[in-house]
């Protein structure tokens, strides 16, 4: 038992440390592919992605996917406790509104798409421990600036199609740095469900979300420690 237990402790070892440099590196590039850009490729859906830099992306994806998201994500330390008890709490009976990501932040799912797994029941549970890990090291080792260009170039805005270049040119044909707003919105809008609330065609709840996402754009604007983000 004594030679298992370090061999156990080996491997969590190994683990640690080469998660720790992988996570360091992609502080300055790219993750090269995801668990969940593999699982689309593998289930048919392809893998359109072409990742770009900050000055590459469009304030307008900057300011929507805060103000559809995260809107505390420039003050907080990863996770936003309140919207967290809140959704603990919260009656399960009780139909709930869209209201974008609830308690999950933009610096979590930067996390769970850049070095975890997706899905629901027990992989949802399976992963809280190496989210919080995962999240809380993007934030003291990248900054909010790095979590949210990885963010806007990892996540996934329609089947198969990851990051905002690929989504730009899909949807509108252009590159991620000349959507205006109301662009912005309507590709944001598709999450967290890209597959179901399509782009192309103008699902419902993403036409309706993508005003919703405007008048909260417009409502953050404003906030000195947004638009730090946004230039």
């Amino acid at each position: 038992m004594g030679k298992v237990w370090r061999w156990i402790w080996r491997i969590l070892l190994f683990c640690f440390v080469s998660s720790l440099v992988y996570l360091i590196i992609c502080k300055w590039v790219f993750p090269p592919v995801t668990l969940t850009q593999t699982a689309n490729w593998m289930g048919g859906y392809g893998l359109k992605r072409d990742y770009v830099g900050w000055d590459e992306i469009s304030p307008n994806f900057k300011l929507a996917a805060m103000a559809s998201e995260d809107q505390l994500f420039p003050d907080h330390s990863g996770f936003d406790w309140k919207a967290i008890e809140k959704s603990l709490n919260a009656n399960p009976k009780k139909k709930k509104k869209v209201r974008g990501a609830g308690a999950s932040t933009i610096s979590q799912q930067t996390a769970k798409n850049v070095f975890l797994w997706q899905g629901e029941g027990i992989m949802k549970y399976a992963r809280k421990v190496p989210e919080f890990y995962f999240t809380k090291l993007i934030e003291w080792t990248w900054g909010k600036k790095r979590i949210l260009e990885v963010y806007l170039n990892v996540i996934e805005m329609g089947p198969g199609i990851f990051g905002v270049e690929a989504a730009s040119q899909q949807y509108f044909g252009k590159h991620a740095k000349d959507v205006t707003r109301q662009e912005a919105a309507m590709i944001i809008a598709c999450l967290p469900n890209p597959k179901k609330f399509t782009v192309k065609p103008l699902s419902p709840r993403v036409s309706w979300k993508a005003q919703w996402i405007l008048k909260q754009m417009n409502a953050i604007s404003d906030d000195p420690d947004v638009q730090a983000l946004t230039r």
